[in-house]
């Protein structure tokens, strides 16, 4: 192809590129979209619809400040957004129009397009001005995916899209809202329940919004508990709606007087009551209820359905189900703790994670602390012993003198800032009694729980031992059945036997073993002082490691009884001249035993 010829081609490609430019731009003709089958339909401005199916009932609904409610046939809340979902499928339906002429070709209109018998007319009306429309929905185009329309007033009719007749009940039970509880259950402040003849009536603290009892006792609540039965409640639903008759007999439904009713409130206002009775005879999952609400214009229903029993379940409890398991609320960081008790300690902040013991040179491990603080706000109550306590019901339980209290304090030094003071008394069945400073009431909790805690200040020291670098470690001595063997450190991961002491070692295992070492800990402490060694597995012949500093500082840790179940054994050490048992860690055993003991084949 030549130059001319590609110039040619080229002129007549940027002439069609302007044309279509052009035309796309400037000359093409502008359709007109569809009208709107209903001007000036704003779904939140609507008040009321009306539903009159063919051959069924009218069904009515109206706005409320809580929502949509039916009217017609019946009154009951409505499901709000199913009728928001057809007013909006309306407001967005664009026809096409069937002009008066183009009916007036058709001799017999009405019966042909429907509208002598429609299958569903609807009156909605808006507020403000007070509009309504009336739209009648007549027959099904041929393939069935179109239906013919009239709007009452206006001349002609329509064809639309007829996807949103999917929308327009048949029968009322199809927009009833099958809730059992308003949807505000979110907001509800106080419940009164009646089961098995027990009136028990909760509040929620609007500041820190924990839930309390108010009767039939003044108590703390589980809010954990009542939170997870209002959820349950919140998605319980109706699997059926049996009888709309006013003059059906309650009793036969076992809801006069009912099994459970629940009045649900905010404020000064009743907002939510479920009754609820026995099961139907043929399905015991199932039982009859009524829903009342009283923030709608109908506040009395006689309707009666049937719901799953199930999700009723937590609200069926005894009155000491509703309370609080916990024997205590912990609503402040802690700054001391003192225990008064066969052995008497305090334990205070310093700040920043920092504990101290009372009385004593050593630091205490936080994390001990923490795990303390910890276990008190963890204790439960294993039995509500007793109600309404007085002075003279003390000593029946050996509270009167406790044998051990426990304060919490959230400032340090402060006697009037207490969390809670715990008081612990006799033990009887496997359990301790204990009453909560403040409460009229006697607990018990588990003896296995009680004896987690801690009894005295030294099980608080902090575990930290010793601390060397390996480097540092001239000489490794092993005392074992009457037998010595010492290892000599020749430089960084070198090591041999020394002089006089026999068998084999292998150098990288025991810079291994001794770095396991160099900063030991216990993994917890056993004893302080102990004066009968050999109670706790210690003697004369037993397994002792004794680390000599190129400074001449000697560390030694001697070997008792063994924790098989935990592959470890109980240690002892000396500190600040006093003898403590620890348990030692369990993966520096492990190497010790291998390691840094002396064969039995070995002289």
């Amino acid at each position: 192809m030549n130059s001319k010829t590609t110039g040619i081609w080229f002129v007549i490609a940027a002439a069609l590129f302007a044309f279509i430019f052009v035309f796309e731009h400037y000359l093409r003709p502008v359709v007109a979209s569809p009208a709107p089958l209903l001007p000036n339909l704003r779904p939140a401005d609507v008040v009321s619809v009306q539903v009159f199916p063919s051959g069924a009932l009218e069904i009515s609904a109206d706005r409320t400040t809580g929502g949509w409610f039916l009217t017609k046939p019946v009154s009951y809340p409505a499901q709000s957004a199913a009728i928001e979902a057809l007013l909006d499928a309306l407001q967005k339906l664009a026809p096409a129009k069937i002009s008066a002429t183009e009916l007036r070709e058709h001799t017999n209109s009405e019966a042909e397009f429907g509208f002598e018998n429609p299958q569903a007319t609807l009156v909605i009306t808006a507020g403000g001005q007070g509009q309504i429309w009336q739209l009648k929905a007549g027959n099904r185009t041929a393939p069935g995916d179109q239906v013919y329309l009239r709007v009452v007033g206006t001349d002609g009719a329509f064809v639309a899209d007829a996807s949103w007749l999917n929308l327009v009940p048949h029968a009322v039970d199809e927009w009833r809202d099958t809730a059992l509880v308003n949807a505000e259950q979110n907001g509800f402040e106080w419940i009164v329940l009646t089961n098995s003849a027990k009136v028990i009536e909760l509040r929620r603290d609007p500041t820190n919004r924990f839930w309390r009892m108010i009767r039939p006792l003044q108590a703390r609540a589980d809010t954990d508990h009542i939170s997870d039965a209002l959820q349950r409640l919140a998605t319980t639903r109706v699997t059926q709606f049996i009888t709309d008759d006013a003059k059906a007999d309650p009793a036969a439904f076992g809801l006069q007087p009912a099994d459970l009713d629940l009045w649900l409130g905010r404020g000064t206002n009743l907002m939510s009551t479920v009754h609820v009775g026995k099961s139907p005879t043929n399905d015991a999952t199932q039982v009859y209820a009524k829903r009342e609400d009283w923030n709608t214009i109908v506040t009395n229903w006689s309707t009666v359905v049937t719901t799953a029993r199930e999700p009723l379940a937590p609200w069926r409890g005894a009155v000491n189900d509703f309370r609080d398991s916990r024997l205590f609320e912990l609503t402040a960081p802690v700054a001391e703790i003192e225990v008064r008790g066969q052995n008497n300690f305090i334990l205070r902040s310093q700040g920043s994670n920092d504990w101290k013991i009372a009385g004593e040179k050593f630091s205490a491990d936080t994390d001990n602390v923490q795990l303390f603080i910890k276990t008190l706000a963890g204790l439960r109550i294993a039995e509500f012993v007793k109600d309404a306590v007085t002075a003279p019901d003390l000593p029946g339980y050996g509270l009167a003198a406790p044998r051990r209290e426990i304060i919490l304090r959230s400032k340090a030094g402060d006697t009037n800032a207490v969390i809670a003071q715990l008081s612990f008394g006799a033990t009887q069945t496997n359990e301790v009694f204990v009453r909560c400073a403040g409460e009229d009431f006697i607990y018990a909790v588990t003896a296995q729980d009680f004896n987690r805690l801690p009894e005295s200040d030294w099980e608080f020291r902090d575990r930290h031992i010793w601390d060397f670098k390996a480097d540092d470690v001239a000489q490794i001595t092993i005392h074992q059945g009457g037998r010595i063997r010492q290892i000599i450190h020749n430089g960084p991961g070198k090591w041999s036997l020394a002089a006089g002491s026999q068998g084999l070692i292998e150098g990288k295992y025991i810079e291994q073993t001794v770095q396991q070492f160099r900063q030991l800990a216990a993994l917890a402490w056993f004893a302080r002082n102990f004066t009968e060694p050999e109670k706790y597995g210690f003697g004369t012949n037993n397994l002792q490691i004794s680390f000599e500093l190129k400074s001449g500082e000697k560390d030694t840790v001697d070997f008792g009884g063994e924790f098989a179940q935990h592959q470890t054994s109980l240690a002892a050490v000396t500190l600040d001249g006093e003898r403590w048992a620890f348990v030692f860690p369990p993966v520096p055993y492990q190497l010790v035993l291998s390691y840094l003991t002396i064969p039995s084949n070995v002289p």
